[in-house]
């Protein structure tokens, strides 16, 4: 019973975090970003959202976080300095595989409640 709680509680927070993801990128496209993709994987960690920004020419690498208040200090709050590595670190490895000249920057989109904050070249 414990495991199956667990577990609903894991799926609930995943559908909740997969709707952020969907409700950041269709306001970064309303914005005029050019979506790239989504969700890439590797070996240091996820990158959320890829993105061109075509008034910058920049690749734009979109970090996502959703509190429901900003109680605790928001989303944007928590994006560690150890988040920022592994972000860093999955972005370089995208442009290396890729072979992409290292043009970017990376943004984050903070959803508090209802809130959303977009913050560009939130670190570098």
């Amino acid at each position: 019973m414990f495991f199956k709680l667990l577990n609903n509680k894991n799926t609930n927070k995943k559908r909740i975090g997969d709707q952020k993801e969907q409700l950041a990128k269709a306001y970064l496209v309303q914005h005029q970003l050019r979506f790239i993709e989504q969700n890439f994987h590797c070996k240091w960690g996820e990158i959320d959202l890829i993105f061109q920004d075509p008034t910058s020419n920049q690749l734009v690498f979109v970090e996502v976080r959703y509190r429901s208040s900003k109680q605790y200090g928001g989303a944007a709050a928590s994006i560690t300095p150890a988040k920022q590595q592994k972000i860093k670190k999955s972005a370089l490895f995208y442009l290396s595989q890729r072979k992409i000249e290292p043009n970017l920057r990376f943004d984050v989109i903070a959803i508090d409640g209802n809130e959303i904050n977009w913050i560009q070249n939130a670190f570098s």
